[in-house]
């Protein structure tokens, strides 16, 4: 694959890749209904588009077995005849959200419900389609939008996602495409806050989601040009904390391995990962001077 030209942006073209949290196990459990909070996002991204003609908007849907892309405004299919009477954005969305929540739902284990934990949402799959989708943006020409991610999630972490979920903050780190995060659930997201920190973006729990649209047209709408113009939120505290590779687990001190660097709650005799036996140099120094002492 050819490498990726040089960035020229555009000063104040977007394009904004949003992933959006349709957990059907957290928002039964969650005081604001999936209506009400689609009924404010579909509103801040109408106005994505109504800031200029030339921002493009993807939206991602994210569920617990999958995700799939649900809205493209580069997309022909997207553009709504004159005749409609719903916006393309409204109808389209709508409709493939519909279907893409039914496909995720087929794809549920039935003993989600009876261990009583609510099962996280694949963040880890909706980062890595974003930023293929941009990648294959800055492939496209010389000229071409000013890539950014937005992560509206309520889920909380999975442990099991850490690895790849921070394989792709890192890469899109290196591509220099920062990842702002709304996170509505009752805790922070530790993700979302190693995402937004290590990239650039921006991350924000709002106090209140009644203000759900006013908050995320004052903050997440302004394009990266116009963020250096403005005062925005900034979080008081980053969690660092990382997942073991061994039970998945949110651990705050372990064991890492030095070849890896895996990382481990309990101690092991040898890395499940790489393979490394650990002790192993300390033992062969310890018999190398045995033998030096015999001879």
């Amino acid at each position: 694959m050819p490498s990726a030209p040089s960035k020229l942006y555009a000063d104040d073209v977007s394009l904004l890749v949003v992933t959006l949290d349709t957990n059907p196990f957290f928002w039964s459990t969650f005081s604001v209904s999936f209506s009400d909070f689609l009924s404010q996002v579909l509103a801040f991204l109408n106005s994505i588009l109504l800031l200029s003609q030339l921002n493009q908007l993807v939206v991602i849907a994210t569920g617990c077995n999958s995700c799939g892309y649900v809205y493209d405004s580069a997309s022909s299919k997207n553009h709504a005849p004159p005749t409609a009477s719903m916006p393309a954005l409204y109808s389209n969305l709508l409709h493939n959200l519909e279907q893409f929540v039914a496909r995720d739902q087929k794809l549920s284990k039935p003993d989600h419900d009876t261990q009583g934990i609510v099962p996280a949402s694949l963040l880890s799959g909706a980062l890595s389609m974003a930023l293929c989708y941009i990648q294959r943006a800055f492939r496209s020409g010389s000229m071409h939008p000013q890539p950014r991610i937005l992560c509206l999630q309520g889920s909380a972490d999975g442990p099991e996602q850490y690895v790849a979920i921070m394989n792709a903050i890192f890469s899109a780190q290196r591509s220099t495409v920062p990842i702002d995060s709304c996170y509505i659930g009752s805790n922070n997201s530790a993700f979302l806050q190693q995402a937004s920190y290590i990239t650039g973006g921006i991350y924000y729990k709002p106090p209140q989601l009644d203000g759900l649209f006013q908050y995320l047209s004052t903050v997440f709408a302004t394009d990266l040009h116009s963020r250096a113009f403005l005062r925005l939120p900034k979080s008081l505290g980053v969690d660092f904390r990382a997942s073991c590779f061994c039970h998945k687990q949110t651990i705050d001190m372990g064991y890492v391995c030095s070849v890896c660097l895996s990382i481990f709650c309990e101690r092991h005799d040898k890395c499940s990962t790489c393979g490394s036996v650990f002790g192993q140099a300390k033992q062969d120094v310890t018999s190398a001077n045995s033998k030096k002492r015999k001879a």
